[in-house]
């Protein structure tokens, strides 16, 4: 069956109708979800204010650098709540009824509200892997300077002083041992310097884990300077006395669900390589592989809503409904990944399972609809 012009015409201001009205809606509750979690958060942070040296700048600081990882993982449910807001406000007015009457299905419908928040989701998922990681390192550098003026974190990764030795460790990762996450440090660098301020010895080590009260290098390189020159050795593992905190060191790192996938995947790779479970990371690896496709299933589910329940009821009522299921989803979304991680399920299909169902749910509702 052939279209005319016409028709082409009519379903492309059909596109821009529908979209532009879910861009605006989705900005707005976009705008007040992040704007309300940021002063909520905030607030939070004012009860720190006065302990080791917390100022109320400081919580401005933590507040305006965590706002693109606020951005992110606030998009999901700013995409719901639009899209019922939208499509609500349409249907109420009889724009939908006249859409439908004019032969447009409400799956059709549901892609010409769809493009524009994939459109979007570029930029979200731009910002959950550059700006997002980034302000969340800065949190971290700057919590982890108030807890002790000796520790900092900084581009070239963590810096310690400790003594007459200066340390520094190029990445941490979360280590599975006996049902507990620790903390061990890679590519690590100690520098003992003497009262003179001249360096004495260079340590190189692979690893450094703390077990008991001591720290273990592994794979570590030891120089020794002295008036005759530079010698080394070379030790399969070497004890390190250090008063460097690991549970300090833990609460300082950024939590597997904020890292970038790039770096997920590299403390993935490296601890499949000792053998080691990498769940800490694999988990939020495929949740945020999967969050754009999440967000369009997440709002897709809602959008049969607006052609029913949702017809005649205020803004008031789509919100409180666009809430309910952004809640629902969570939870269920997290009970599922978490029985599949007790179960032993693989991380892709524990996260992707979610998705799925809620597909058949929602392409099930569509077809009613018809």
């Amino acid at each position: 069956m052939s279209m005319n012009p016409t028709t082409r015409l009519w379903i492309k201001r059909v596109d821009l109708l529908v979209g532009l009205t879910v861009l605006g809606w989705v900005l707005i509750a976009w705008f007040i979800l992040v704007g309300l979690d940021s002063v909520l958060q905030f607030l939070r942070q004012l009860r720190f204010v006065g302990q080791n040296g917390f100022t109320v700048s400081n919580a401005a600081y933590y507040v305006s650098v965590t706002i693109p990882r606020r951005m992110y993982e606030m998009y999901g449910s700013a995409a719901l709540i639009g899209s019922l807001l939208g499509l609500g406000g349409l249907a109420s007015t009889g724009e939908l009824t006249a859409l439908r009457a004019a032969g447009l299905s409400p799956l059709r419908i549901a892609i010409s509200a769809t493009w524009v928040v994939t459109v979007l989701m570029v930029g979200v998922v731009i910002i959950g892997e550059t700006i997002g990681p980034w302000g969340d390192q800065q949190d971290r550098a700057m919590q982890l300077r108030l807890r002790t003026g000796a520790i900092g974190l900084g581009q070239s990764g963590l810096w310690a002083r400790d003594g007459d030795r200066i340390i520094n460790a190029a990445r941490t990762v979360l280590r599975g041992i006996d049902g507990h996450a620790r903390v061990q440090l890679l590519d690590v660098k100690v520098f003992t310097m003497t009262t003179d301020g001249e360096l004495s010895r260079f340590d190189h080590a692979d690893t450094a884990e703390h077990v008991g009260n001591l720290w273990i290098l592994g794979q570590v390189r030891s120089s020794f300077i002295d008036k005759d020159g530079v010698h080394s050795t070379l030790r399969a593992n070497d004890r390190w006395q250090s008063q460097l905190d690991p549970n300090v060191l833990e609460k300082s790192m950024i939590q597997p669900q904020y890292l970038s996938t790039r770096d997920q995947l590299r403390n993935i790779r490296y601890l499949e390589r000792n053998h080691e479970n990498p769940v800490a990371y694999t988990t939020p690896f495929w949740g945020r592989i999967l969050y754009p496709l999440n967000t369009l299933v997440l709002m897709l589910s809602a959008i049969p809503f607006a052609f029913g329940a949702l017809r005649s009821g205020g803004a008031g009522r789509r919100v409180f409904m666009g809430m309910l299921l952004a809640l629902i989803w969570h939870f269920g979304q997290q009970v599922i990944v978490n029985f599949g991680v007790v179960y032993g399920a693989p991380p892709l299909l524990a996260n992707l399972l979610p998705a799925i169902l809620t597909i058949l749910l929602a392409l099930l509702y569509f077809r009613q609809l018809t």
